[in-house]
């Protein structure tokens, strides 16, 4: 599976959708070096530059959260919170196991969830720090 920002999780919110380019990026870096037989070689890279990004990225999500008092901040962090956790369970199998289909497999579930968030809560996000013109 290949991941990038299509029309429907465009947020229009420069910052946002620029960070979840990034982020895909490195998923699909580090899917293409498996199909290759090269994935051993990037999954630690790969694997500490997603934890380290995603924080960045949820952490700036959050601060234009708090500057446009966007009224639900608070299931958005807990939503956040969550997630590192997830990412933080499949990035230590993943380098514990290496890439194996399960590894690999709950990697894109995770990164599924997130393509989900990005569509539904991500939007709204970006809708109302537009509208707060923040």
């Amino acid at each position: 599976m290949h991941y990038e920002v299509t029309p429907d999780l465009v947020t229009g919110n420069n910052l946002i959708d620029s960070e979840h380019r990034q982020l895909f990026a490195a998923v699909n870096d580090l899917m293409d070096a498996c199909s290759r037989g090269e994935g051993r070689a990037k999954i630690e890279n790969t694997v500490r530059f997603l934890i380290d990004y995603v924080a960045k990225h949820f952490r700036d999500e959050e601060d234009l959260q708090v500057r446009s008092k966007y009224p639900a901040y608070p299931t958005h962090k807990v939503f956040h919170d969550g997630y590192r956790r997830q990412l933080s369970d499949t990035a230590r199998e993943l380098l514990q196991q290496g890439p194996t289909v399960k590894a690999l497999g709950d990697l894109n579930r995770v990164v599924g969830v997130l393509v989900s968030h990005i569509r539904t809560e991500d939007k709204r996000l970006a809708k109302h720090v537009k509208e707060q013109g923040k």
